[in-house]
Protein backbone atom coordinates (compact mmCIF):
# COMPACT_ATOMS: atom_id res chain seq x y z
CA UNK A 1 0.00 0.00 0.00
CA UNK A 2 0.99 3.48 -0.82
CA UNK A 3 0.10 6.39 1.34
CA UNK A 4 0.96 10.04 0.18
CA UNK A 5 3.85 11.72 2.72
CA UNK A 6 2.29 13.89 4.53
CA UNK A 7 0.44 10.90 6.34
CA UNK A 8 3.32 8.64 6.90
CA UNK A 9 4.48 10.06 10.21
CA UNK A 10 0.79 9.70 11.44
CA UNK A 11 1.23 5.87 10.26
CA UNK A 12 4.40 5.46 11.78
CA UNK A 13 3.04 6.85 15.28
CA UNK A 14 0.18 4.94 15.15
CA UNK A 15 -2.28 7.57 14.73
CA UNK A 16 -3.87 6.55 11.55
CA UNK A 17 -4.86 3.08 11.47
CA UNK A 18 -7.17 3.16 8.02
CA UNK A 19 -7.55 3.75 4.64
CA UNK A 20 -10.28 4.50 2.10
CA UNK A 21 -9.26 3.13 -1.10
CA UNK A 22 -11.39 3.25 -4.32
CA UNK A 23 -10.24 0.36 -6.57
CA UNK A 24 -12.05 -1.69 -9.13
CA UNK A 25 -10.92 -4.45 -7.01
CA UNK A 26 -8.57 -5.03 -4.05
CA UNK A 27 -4.89 -4.59 -4.26
CA UNK A 28 -4.16 -5.82 -1.12
CA UNK A 29 -5.02 -9.46 0.84
CA UNK A 30 -6.21 -9.70 4.55
CA UNK A 31 -2.32 -10.24 6.70
CA UNK A 32 -0.44 -9.05 3.66
CA UNK A 33 2.56 -6.95 4.53
CA UNK A 34 3.62 -3.84 2.76
CA UNK A 35 6.81 -2.38 2.76
CA UNK A 36 5.99 1.46 4.13
CA UNK A 37 9.57 3.33 4.22
CA UNK A 38 11.71 1.13 6.64
CA UNK A 39 8.45 -0.61 8.25
CA UNK A 40 6.00 -2.48 7.39
CA UNK A 41 2.22 -2.43 6.76
CA UNK A 42 0.26 -5.07 8.13
CA UNK A 43 -3.44 -5.28 6.89
CA UNK A 44 -5.89 -6.19 9.82
CA UNK A 45 -9.48 -5.80 7.55
CA UNK A 46 -10.35 -5.11 4.31
CA UNK A 47 -14.20 -4.13 4.36
CA UNK A 48 -16.39 -3.14 1.08
CA UNK A 49 -18.20 0.09 1.91
CA UNK A 50 -20.54 2.92 0.24
CA UNK A 51 -19.23 6.63 -0.87
CA UNK A 52 -22.46 7.31 1.97
CA UNK A 53 -20.36 5.84 4.69
CA UNK A 54 -17.53 7.92 4.49
CA UNK A 55 -17.79 10.51 7.58
CA UNK A 56 -15.76 13.65 8.45
CA UNK A 57 -15.15 11.38 11.25
CA UNK A 58 -13.62 8.10 9.08
CA UNK A 59 -11.71 10.54 7.14
CA UNK A 60 -10.24 12.32 10.49
CA UNK A 61 -9.40 8.39 11.35
CA UNK A 62 -7.76 8.39 8.08
CA UNK A 63 -5.57 11.40 8.48
CA UNK A 64 -7.43 13.75 6.29
CA UNK A 65 -9.03 17.11 7.58
CA UNK A 66 -12.56 16.48 5.46
CA UNK A 67 -14.17 13.78 3.70
CA UNK A 68 -13.46 16.28 0.46
CA UNK A 69 -9.77 15.80 0.90
CA UNK A 70 -9.89 11.78 1.27
CA UNK A 71 -12.20 11.42 -1.56
CA UNK A 72 -9.66 13.64 -3.53
CA UNK A 73 -6.77 11.54 -2.67
CA UNK A 74 -8.46 8.65 -2.72
CA UNK A 75 -10.30 9.06 -6.24
CA UNK A 76 -7.39 8.60 -9.12
CA UNK A 77 -8.27 5.85 -10.76
CA UNK A 78 -10.99 4.29 -12.60
CA UNK A 79 -12.35 2.22 -9.84
CA UNK A 80 -15.84 2.73 -8.28
CA UNK A 81 -15.22 0.31 -5.46
CA UNK A 82 -14.98 1.68 -1.69
CA UNK A 83 -12.74 -0.42 0.63
CA UNK A 84 -12.11 0.25 4.13
CA UNK A 85 -8.92 -1.02 4.77
CA UNK A 86 -7.56 -1.47 8.75
CA UNK A 87 -4.15 -1.88 8.89
CA UNK A 88 -0.89 -1.52 11.75
CA UNK A 89 2.51 -0.39 10.96
CA UNK A 90 5.24 -2.58 11.84
CA UNK A 91 8.76 -0.71 12.82
CA UNK A 92 12.09 -2.11 11.31
CA UNK A 93 12.97 -5.13 13.60
CA UNK A 94 9.60 -5.25 15.00
CA UNK A 95 8.06 -9.00 15.73
CA UNK A 96 4.76 -9.58 14.80
CA UNK A 97 1.82 -11.13 17.02
CA UNK A 98 2.05 -14.90 15.84
CA UNK A 99 -1.59 -15.87 14.32
CA UNK A 100 -4.44 -18.01 15.99
CA UNK A 101 -4.61 -21.62 13.92
CA UNK A 102 -7.37 -20.37 11.88
CA UNK A 103 -5.93 -17.35 10.69
CA UNK A 104 -2.94 -19.30 8.52
CA UNK A 105 -2.07 -17.58 5.26
CA UNK A 106 -0.56 -21.13 3.75
CA UNK A 107 -3.51 -23.61 5.09
CA UNK A 108 -3.41 -25.52 1.53
CA UNK A 109 -0.12 -26.91 2.51
CA UNK A 110 -0.25 -30.47 3.27
CA UNK A 111 -0.55 -31.56 7.25
CA UNK A 112 3.61 -32.54 7.09
CA UNK A 113 4.28 -29.28 6.60
CA UNK A 114 1.99 -27.30 8.88
CA UNK A 115 3.38 -29.61 11.13
CA UNK A 116 7.23 -28.82 10.27
CA UNK A 117 6.85 -25.35 10.55
CA UNK A 118 4.91 -25.48 13.51
CA UNK A 119 7.28 -27.95 15.22
CA UNK A 120 10.19 -25.41 13.97
CA UNK A 121 8.41 -22.34 15.68
CA UNK A 122 8.02 -24.33 18.93
CA UNK A 123 11.52 -24.53 19.55
CA UNK A 124 12.82 -20.93 18.00
CA UNK A 125 10.50 -19.91 20.57
CA UNK A 126 11.79 -22.25 23.67
CA UNK A 127 15.65 -21.30 22.41
CA UNK A 128 14.34 -17.80 22.43
CA UNK A 129 12.77 -18.16 26.02
CA UNK A 130 15.56 -20.07 27.24
CA UNK A 131 18.19 -17.76 26.43
CA UNK A 132 20.09 -15.24 28.45
CA UNK A 133 21.49 -11.67 27.06
CA UNK A 134 25.19 -11.82 27.11
CA UNK A 135 26.91 -10.95 30.06
CA UNK A 136 24.22 -11.64 32.34
CA UNK A 137 24.74 -14.29 34.87
CA UNK A 138 22.24 -17.53 34.72
CA UNK A 139 20.72 -18.34 37.87
CA UNK A 140 21.25 -21.91 38.96
CA UNK A 141 18.14 -23.93 39.40
CA UNK A 142 17.12 -25.81 42.74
Amino acid sequence: MVFTKRLREGIRRGRIRCSIRIWMRPHVKVGGRYRMDEGQIVVNSIMPIRLADITYDLARESGFSSVKDLLQTAKHGSGDNVYLIRFRYLPPGAWDVPRAAGEDRHEGRTESGSQSSSRRRSQLLRRIRGSTPAGVPRKAKG
